[in-house]
């Protein structure tokens, strides 16, 4: 169900007539609110939601599980596939998960400046990269899994195994809606972000206040000095300890949304999520749960490192955190070895080109993570 916008200040409505330029269409109104929505944590999604099933869309579903969260809308850049496919992956979750009044906002289809053929000529300079999203033409033996082949069609959505949605995602553009949510709920929104920052940095662009109006952001990215983890996933960072995808994928939106006046920044990097993992005895467990979804998780879950459960995890029950430091954070953007790579000082040590201290998750009660994601995808779907 769709209501019509609160009046907005002028600014900000001569704002979104600028940004409305570049959008898909006109602006669709946000979803109505439930009667309890004052008491409930508000949050966007920001999520390259890559399908069916795996980490990225069992991140959601946490969140939507959560009986005191209400999920305003999700924002979806391309990153682990092409926008359009992560799009149509999103929309079929919330189908089955009969979650349909959550509304989904396209966002952007390539990184700022980063290019598959810059890519390219980069590995040919410093060596191939392990993992690039939906750029991963030839997937690496010990890393395989199932996914749909490569294609370079951005535009190109295949046939999902778990089927084509019925449901359409919104007209208006992830950044414009942003803007419009914490303009709309200033202090109260949380934005959940777990691939490339693209979408958040076309939001900070558009409108400088749209971080400071933010409650606070919460991402998943950047590496610092993992351990290697028992698994295929770690060749990604292994020879490159600073090295992380969603950075990697778009730097320069990475750099410029940490350079943002953000109230709080929590950062899940690569290194609390090596020692976990979505066995597949957990695929099988939640297979047996009451959600509508779970049989979904059952036949196309997949094993991984649980890298945005645990990212939506932490704000859920900061009490999983068992040791974190509050760094200076930014994402080197020279054309070098390190482009992409995790930069990083103590407070009070860095260049003073406006960096922000970001609290960096560098471990975490695993027992209790496993027995939060798989309580939260068994139970039953709670009212909203």
């Amino acid at each position: 169900m769709m209501i019509t916008a609160r009046p907005w200040p002028r600014a900000c409505a001569a704002l979104l007539a600028v940004a409305t330029l570049i959008a898909l269409g006109a602006p669709s109104a946000c979803p109505a609110a439930s009667a309890d929505s004052t008491t409930r944590r508000k949050v966007i999604i920001d999520q390259d939601a890559f399908g069916p099933a795996g980490s990225n869309l069992q991140a959601i579903l946490m969140l939507l599980q959560s009986k005191d969260v209400e999920v305003l809308g999700i924002t979806i850049p391309s990153g682990d596939g092409w926008r359009d496919e992560e799009v149509s992956h999103t929309l079929r979750l919330l189908e089955i998960a009969r979650r349909t009044e959550v509304p989904v906002y396209p966002g952007a289809v390539f990184p700022l400046l980063n290019t598959q053929a810059r890519t390219k000529r980069w590995e040919e300079l410093y060596g191939g990269l392990f993992y690039k999203g939906c750029w991963t033409e030839t997937w690496p033996s010990e890393g395989a899994v199932r996914r749909t082949p490569y294609h370079a069609d951005p535009y190109l959505v295949p046939a999902s195994p778990a089927g084509t949605p019925a449901i359409k995602a919104q007209r208006e553009y992830a950044a414009n809606f942003l803007i419009r949510a914490v303009h709309e709920n200033p202090g109260r929104v949380t934005i959940i972000a777990a691939g490339p920052l693209t979408n958040l940095a076309l939001a900070s662009r558009l409108d400088p206040q749209f971080a400071s109006l933010a409650r606070e952001l919460v991402f998943m990215g950047g590496s610092f000095n993992p351990m290697p983890a028992d698994n295929p996933f770690a060749a990604e960072y292994v020879n490159a300890t600073r090295r992380e995808f969603n950075m990697r994928f778009d730097p320069e939106a990475a750099s410029i949304v940490l350079h943002q006046p953000w109230k709080k920044i929590t950062e899940v990097p690569i290194d609390p999520t090596t020692r976990t993992f979505f066995k597949p005895e957990f695929i099988r467990d939640v297979a047996t749960g009451q959600a509508p979804f779970d049989s979904y998780l059952g036949k196309f879950g997949q094993s991984y490192p649980m890298w945005d459960e645990l990212a939506v995890a932490v704000w859920l029950d900061p009490s999983i955190i068992s040791s974190s430091k509050n760094l200076l954070v930014d994402v080197d953007t020279s054309f070098t070895a390190g482009y992409g790579s995790t930069l990083s000082w103590a407070e009070g040590e860095g260049p003073g080109l406006g960096e922000r201290t970001v609290t960096v998750v560098l471990e975490a009660d695993v027992p209790k993570l496993e027995r939060l994601v798989i309580g939260l995808l068994k139970a039953p779907t709670p009212p909203h």
